[in-house]
């Protein structure tokens, strides 16, 4: 293939991926909000994202993220990462575990759970080591 063939679609891909952005980017819903919602995000974080508290109302503490490795284990508590043993607002960071964050504050714990509305149970099966995650009705 020739050099100018190579350039010519490299040209038309880059001018046709610069497009897509751009109407990506100027479509909006109903709201204003944007169309495209991020595929990565768990359900039911949509409340959690930037700009959707109200102003001045401090929000609730959200463990988003959870990391374990040895010598470390870190959470992101609304988009702040602390250590175990570190602090959050005026909360020490007691525990870190793989599916929660204990938090002890003047005011007292607070368990944060990474998946809220869930808890780890048995497979039904008996002898099995495998557990999984159950919806558990509020």
């Amino acid at each position: 293939m020739s050099t100018r063939v190579v350039l010519i679609v490299l040209f038309a891909s880059i001018l046709a991926a610069r497009a897509a952005v751009t109407w990506a980017q100027g479509v909006q819903g109903d709201q204003g909000e944007k169309a495209f919602a991020d595929p990565t995000r768990p359900p039911n974080m949509a409340d959690s994202a930037p700009g959707n508290a109200a102003p001045g109302k401090p929000t609730s503490p959200r463990l988003q993220s959870v990391l374990i490795a040895p010598g470390r284990r870190l959470a992101v508590i609304n988009g702040e990462m602390v250590r175990q043993g570190g602090t959050y607002g005026d909360a020490k960071v007691v525990r870190v575990s793989a599916t929660s964050v204990l938090l002890r504050s003047p005011d007292g714990e607070q368990t944060l759970k990474l998946l809220p509305g869930t808890e780890k149970s048995q497979w039904p099966h008996k002898g099995q080591k495998n557990s999984h995650l159950r919806r558990v009705q509020p």
